[in-house]
């Protein structure tokens, strides 16, 4: 996806809003709250050079000013303000899912602003767009990156073995940049290569069958297993599993996709039993 393969993607039933509100004092103060309503990161800065004023968290502080200063270069949009602001952030799931805090924090900050939100990624913190592209809709879509216009086609993806996948949270978040970085290391893609991923995803999008749909999860992982010099989550974590497994996002962490033609109760059973608590029927995750 970083170097224009297409890719088949679905936007998630929770992601995250942003309140914004009109102060007196020429600041930002910001507070963002976790999907149980306890205040996990909180900063105020100035609105002249975004000096960070105060902060619970200087990391993620220094992060959200980076925005900040890439939306003013392009659009002068807090310099054209009489007034600072006080934003709330507010997530419908647990942090160290990695369903895309950063990505729909970018989604809203552009529609707040009027920036191309492609072009803030692309300034800050990187990766192909997709995830912003799905903080926007409630379809499927097939993602192609081009600069700071991506292709996005919205498609018909409702799987009649839907109920045959689960996501599975392995609780190893991964950081985005570093993924992409590592990916960057090994780039040596040909048009041949992209055209492989294409074709899986064409496939994805038109099999019929659970098994049709195991065979293509299990050509994909092999194809970027190799490419990365990575071995493949089910290798790792589930050798001994009926169906198949497929990485999503950056490889390695957050979720994987999991197929399986045992009933709901015995595929929770075995996820559980390796140890990984969090699984989700595909109907309570996607949208």
């Amino acid at each position: 996806m970083l170097d224009g393969a297409a890719a088949l993607a679905v936007p998630t039933r929770q992601g995250q809003s942003l309140h914004i509100e009109d102060m007196k004092p020429f600041s930002i103060r910001w507070k963002s709250w976790d999907n149980k309503g306890e205040c996990w990161f909180e900063a105020t800065f100035d609105l002249v050079a975004f000096d960070i004023v105060e902060t619970s968290d200087l990391p993620t502080a220094v992060t959200l000013r980076q925005f900040f200063q890439v939306i003013e270069a392009e659009t002068s949009f807090f310099s054209r303000q009489a007034h600072g602001f006080r934003c709330e952030t507010r997530l419908e799931f647990p942090r160290d899912w990695g369903l895309g805090s950063s990505s729909t924090l970018i989604y809203m900050l552009a529609e707040w602003t009027g920036i191309n939100p492609y072009f803030l990624l692309e300034k800050t913190m990187g990766g192909s767009g997709y995830d912003i592209a799905c903080a926007g809709i409630d379809s499927a879509i097939i993602y192609q990156r081009n600069g700071n216009t991506p292709e996005i086609q919205l498609v018909d993806f409702q799987p009649v073995f839907a109920k045959n996948l689960y996501f599975v949270h392995l609780g190893k978040k991964q950081n985005s940049r570093e993924a992409i970085t590592r990916y960057r290391a090994k780039k040596t893609e040909t048009a041949t290569e992209i055209q492989a991923i294409n074709n899986f995803t064409n496939a994805l999008l038109a099999c019929k069958t659970l098994l049709e749909l195991e065979e293509i999860i299990a050509a994909h992982e092999a194809f970027v297993s190799n490419y990365l010099a990575l071995p493949r989550a089910k290798t790792l974590y589930f050798s001994d599993f009926w169906g198949e497994i497929k990485s999503l996002g950056a490889w390695g962490g957050d979720f994987v996709l999991a197929t399986s033609q045992q009933d709901e109760a015995a595929t929770i059973a075995y996820f559980q039993q390796k140890g990984f608590t969090t699984i989700l029927p595909y109907s309570k995750m996607i949208l």
